[in-house]
């Protein structure tokens, strides 16, 4: 008697943690079955792969999708549409909304909206704080918590942690690993006199590389004093990639596309404040430096930053203009494109965008192209030649940095615990997104 299974997607290139080779995937209960040779076997669906690349899903560990209080520049159902059509099965999204996610209750109310109604897997940050930090250690152990976030450096409301004493405080009350936002808001703060109205090339002039460091050093020092885990978010500069390479025992590091993509001073002529984001895109020597932390290990995993503002907004001239671009639906495109280009090879940008998540955050069940773990499966065309464009985005405010770029390979299929969710750039099953499980937090 053949074997059965539900799905069964035939006949693509698999990239996993054993390497790539044409393989079948076989899917049953919203679970991989089975990867090997299954041309025997049969299934009520058959999706035919060949000539494409089978990856485990793409995990985004940071977006903001604004969602409650900010629904303008987006919501969790856009945000997650987009996140879908380019790839992506699950993200983490952050506490920087109106009201922002803090205590049990903001973190509900996010899970609440997120059902029947977010497209993809999701998980939330709570956002740590002077006030909360005796807390902490219960709220990140509620389900649907992704772990704790902090602003180092200037963010909404109470967010904002900018002294040794109150990192210290939420580190001594977390045992999950901790994600940074690492940027010195006391060198910020005697910095912004230094914005040039209009200009933004003065914006990684008053965000400088020393505001980054600095903070960075501070952070590695408390985290290592207390044996306490944390995540550096978004790191940009030479000099953090250097140090941090040395501290690998406490910190985990975040790049982003952007950052590996687009480089100042040019980006801020072409772009203006499309290319304003926080931390800043900087100058050649450092995207060189990212670059060689990434082939040297020194990173985990990229994150997209997913952080819309309108086209109204980012035309304010500078500094009224507000940091922060979408991204959730180019990431893959963008990094795929660096593939073709020889700057990585694939089997880093799954490490990078699947396996990282499932090592740095303890993912019970996803992260890996593996019997028993959930039929996560993003497949691409690397063979595709497609250009990005501002009308193609899903996201509420309709533009990305990237207008305009030849992506040298392409998501084509979304598919999320066996379910084919997107296909050829449409969304087919809408809707069906669920709380991603950690191992630190099961609960029976």
């Amino acid at each position: 008697m053949p074997e059965t299974y539900d799905l069964i997607v035939r006949g693509g290139e698999v990239v996993n943690h054993a390497g790539r080779g044409l393989a079948d995937v076989g899917v049953r209960g919203g679970k991989i079955a089975a990867v090997g040779d299954l041309s025997q076997a049969s299934a009520g669906e058959v999706f035919d792969a060949k000539g494409l690349t089978v990856m485990p899903g793409v995990i985004d560990t940071q977006v903001h999708f604004r969602e409650p209080g900010l629904e303008w520049k987006e919501d969790l159902e856009s945000g997650s549409r987009a996140a879908v059509l380019g790839g992506v099965v699950a993200v983490f999204e952050m506490p920087n909304t109106e009201p922002t996610t803090t205590d049990p209750d903001a973190l509900a109310d996010k899970l609440s909206r997120a059902k029947g109604r977010m497209h993809c897997d999701h998980a939330f940050y709570v956002g740590g704080t002077h006030q909360n930090a005796p807390w902490l250690g219960e709220l990140e152990r509620l389900p649907g918590c992704c772990g704790i976030k902090v602003f180092m450096g200037a963010s909404t409301g109470t967010l904002l942690v900018q002294d040794d004493e109150g990192i210290e405080q939420v580190l001594r009350h977390v045992n999950r690993r901790a994600a940074f936002h690492s940027e010195d808001e006391y060198r910020l703060a005697d910095r912004r006199p230094l914005a040039r109205t209009g200009d933004w090339t003065s914006h990684p002039e008053v965000r400088d590389a020393q505001s980054a460091i600095q903070s960075t050093e501070r952070l590695v020092r408390i985290a290592t004093a207390l044996g306490k885990r944390i995540h550096v978010l978004h790191v940009t500069t030479r000099q953090e990639v250097a140090f941090l390479a040395a501290h690998k025992d406490v910190a985990s590091v975040e790049f982003t596309p952007q950052h590996l993509t687009l480089e100042g001073p040019e980006a801020y002529a072409r772009l203006k404040g499309y290319a304003q984001m926080n931390p800043p895109i900087r100058g050649p020597e450092h995207r060189a430096a990212l670059w060689e932390g990434l082939a040297n290990g020194v990173v985990d995993v990229l994150g997209s930053d997913h952080a819309p503002h309108t086209s109204e907004e980012k035309a304010r001239p500078y500094p009224a203009s507000p940091s922060g671009m979408p991204g959730v639906q180019t990431l893959l495109p963008v990094m795929l494109t660096h593939v073709a280009e020889g700057r990585l090879s694939l089997e880093r940008l799954v490490d990078l965008t699947s396996h990282g998540a499932n090592r740095l955050f303890g993912l019970a069940d996803k992260g890996r192209l593996a019997e028993g773990y959930d039929a996560d499966l993003t497949i691409v065309d690397l063979k595709a030649r497609r250009t990005i464009r501002h009308d193609a985005m899903a996201s509420r405010v309709a533009w990305t940095p990237f207008d305009g770029m030849e992506a040298k390979g392409w998501p084509v299929a979304t598919i999320i615990r066996g379910t084919l969710v997107m296909r050829d750039d449409e969304v087919v099953a809408p809707h069906l997104g669920e709380p991603v499980r950690f191992n630190e937090t099961l609960v029976p």
